[in-house]
């Protein structure tokens, strides 16, 4: 049998897209956001998403934006439901009741279409996309005919994705993305929480309002928020549910979770096009946490700072955006 290999089966009771390759193998679902829910060391039984069980599929079909690698567009919070686009103000649902917004969007809930999976002789893939146009929920709301894609490769340098973005409509679209990507800590069998150290290529903390908006202002960094950009940290210090720029280092802009216990770290390495960093840890619930990769500020579309320093940006009639990610492990 190929230690390369691309097939359709099931994670628990979802239709799945698994792929092998070597010790590792991912799996991804279409029918809930194109979400890839798992990445896994076959050898040492490392587990770097966060999976839900068996008993849990319902629950992450009705919320399923805290496991795997969900997609969020437009991302985060926008205030009251609003979002002004070019002399246009559209109104969101309402569903983050506590804060009076609108969140995450629905590309991450609704199905995707599995376009081609495969295998050759040093990797497996799969390709899944979202067309939508009028009639579909994501265009009721924000109605801008668009394609996305998403591509998922595994080989034995771990697990790659590449996001493509086309505006298929007559009009500039916003191109305002996220992934609400949810990793275990502990991902190692044999690890506790406090055997993790987390470094994150963050710049300034914005401070945020009681409806968790931006007010436009920066917060001194912690010492601890310090280490996260250097020695690294626990992921569970304290409570997060913060907002940072980002500032790279060595040209590249990645999240680092070492296992001291095991010697291994998990490099989830996010390219440049992302601009800001939600870090958020459950409560500090010691087992999972979410670093998530954002192009735009939250709120964007409602604040008057500069554009370009926020990632608020469109595209063009027949415009495309794309970029690459990476989880590997050294």
């Amino acid at each position: 049998m190929s230690a390369y290999q691309a097939y359709m089966g099931e994670f628990n009771d979802e239709q799945a897209v698994w792929l092998k390759a070597g010790r590792y193998e991912a799996a991804l679902v279409p029918g809930v956001g194109g979400n890839m829910l798992a990445f896994r060391d076959t050898q040492t039984g490392y587990r770097f998403l966060r999976e839900p069980a068996a008993d849990e599929m319902d629950a992450f079909r009705t919320k399923p934006g805290a496991h795997g690698v969900p997609i969020l567009f437009p991302p985060n919070r926008y205030e009251d439901g609003k979002f002004p686009w070019r002399g246009t103000t559209y109104q969101l649902p309402v569903n983050d009741p506590k804060g009076g917004n609108h969140i995450h969007g629905y590309v991450h809930t609704v199905p995707w279409t599995v376009e081609e999976f495969g295998a050759g002789a040093a990797e497996s893939f799969v390709t899944v996309a979202l067309k939508v146009d009028v009639g579909h929920i994501v265009h009721q709301h924000l109605p801008f005919k668009f394609t996305m894609k998403l591509k998922y490769t595994l080989s034995e340098n771990g697990l790659a994705q590449h996001l493509f973005v086309k505006n298929d409509g007559q009009e500039e679209m916003p191109c305002l993305i996220a992934f609400h990507t949810a990793i275990n800590a502990p991902f190692a069998p044999g690890s506790s929480a406090e055997d993790y150290l987390l470094k994150a290529t963050i710049g300034q903390r914005w401070e945020m309002s009681e409806r968790t908006l931006p007010t436009g202002r920066y917060l001194p960094l912690s010492r601890e928020e310090e280490a996260m950009k250097n020695e690294g940290v626990n992921p569970y210090f304290q409570v997060l549910d913060n907002h940072y720029t980002v500032a790279t280092q060595g040209g590249r802009n990645r999240m680092e979770l070492t296992d001291k216990k095991e010697g291994v770290t998990l490099v989830y390495d996010v390219g440049t096009s992302y601009k800001q960093w939600m870090i958020w840890n459950n409560g500090a619930c010691g087992k999972f946490f979410c670093p998530e990769p954002q192009i735009n500020l939250v709120n964007a579309p409602n604040t008057d700072l500069p554009a370009e320093e926020i990632g608020l940006f469109g595209l063009a009639p027949g415009e495309i955006w794309e970029e690459t990610a990476r989880f590997y492990v050294k």
